[in-house]
């Protein structure tokens, strides 16, 4: 916990241990390194309640990544991003991949305004203000993924396994 007279550097305190992320309606932009070691004893307890329920929790992600995999097939030029071949996924994350930057936002903007989160996969760490003097390789593979590919929700439904 942290206590501060002067609201000035709370909040500055609180922007660096909120992985100083500027607020935006889809994208995560953090303009400078930010931290996360926030986590109050009741989240440790509701961590560890829903260890409990992983294995019904991966189920469900299993269906969720099948049913975008069923919808997206059909949708060309949208690419559902599937699992490496003998690999055991968790789907923890599912994406799509769009022809082009313009479409991806085009997707972004509608989805969003519908009242679905989707978002970009990520910003590139050298964009990223704190790091925008960072030597790099050119990413180019990096660069023309990052401005196609989108992250389609993917999150499960708690469920109470002690009734």
């Amino acid at each position: 916990m942290l206590l501060f007279k002067d609201e000035e550097l709370a909040q500055r305190a609180k922007h660096l241990t909120t992985q100083a992320k500027v607020p935006h309606p889809w994208e995560f932009i953090h303009d400078e390194t930010g931290y996360n070691y926030r986590m109050p004893n009741i989240n440790a307890a509701l961590g560890l309640a829903q260890l409990e329920q992983l294995p019904e929790f991966l189920k469900q992600k299993q269906l969720i990544a099948q049913s975008y995999q069923t919808f997206f097939r059909t949708l060309n030029p949208i690419t559902f991003i599937n699992p490496i071949n003998h690999s055991t996924p968790n789907h923890w994350l599912n994406c799509i991949l769009f022809e082009n930057k313009q479409h991806r936002d085009d997707f972004l903007k509608f989805s969003n305004d519908a009242g679905v989160m989707t978002r970009p996969a990520w910003q590139l760490m050298n964009n990223l203000e704190m790091f925008k003097d960072c030597e790099t390789d050119g990413l180019e593979n990096a660069k023309w993924i990052a401005e196609r590919l989108v992250n389609v929700p993917s999150g499960v439904l708690s469920t109470d396994t002690h009734k």
